[in-house]
């Protein structure tokens, strides 16, 4: 079984709302053949505690305008490793320190990962190779 179209596009709005938040290395993997509980995750570094919770915020935030609410939401006092549970979709936001000492893409190696494109960056990139780099 893999992830359904429904569980993908809510992580792929998870992945973009972290993305926007300059949240770095986001991975998605489907792990749905594995987990009768979830069926993606999706796993973002934050450089900082400040930058983890704004990512957090800004993660909730877009996928509230959805229509979607956390189940649990998990590690929020310390700002080093955040978990949100949208029940479908889990959101790991970890710290860089956290994010290489637990490596949860290793964990989770043999499962499917789920490509993911920053939109912003696809578009910047677009503008700047057709030579309108804004200025």
């Amino acid at each position: 079984m893999t992830a359904t179209d429904e569980a993908i596009e809510l992580a792929q709005t998870a992945a973009q709302a972290a993305a926007d938040k300059l949240a770095t290395d986001i991975v998605l993997i489907d792990v749905s053949d594995r987990l009768a509980i979830t069926d993606v995750f999706v796993v973002v570094t934050g450089t900082n505690e400040r930058q983890v919770e704004a990512v957090v915020d800004a993660v909730e935030e877009k996928l509230r305008a959805t229509g979607h609410k956390p189940i649990r939401r998990e590690g929020q006092r310390d700002g080093r490793w955040v978990l949100l549970d949208y029940g479908d979709v889990v959101v790991h936001v970890q710290h860089s320190e956290e994010r290489v000492f637990y490596a949860l893409e290793r964990l989770w190696k043999d499962c499917p990962f789920i490509p993911f494109t920053d939109a912003a960056a696809a578009a910047h990139a677009a503008a700047r190779a057709s030579g309108d780099d804004g200025a």
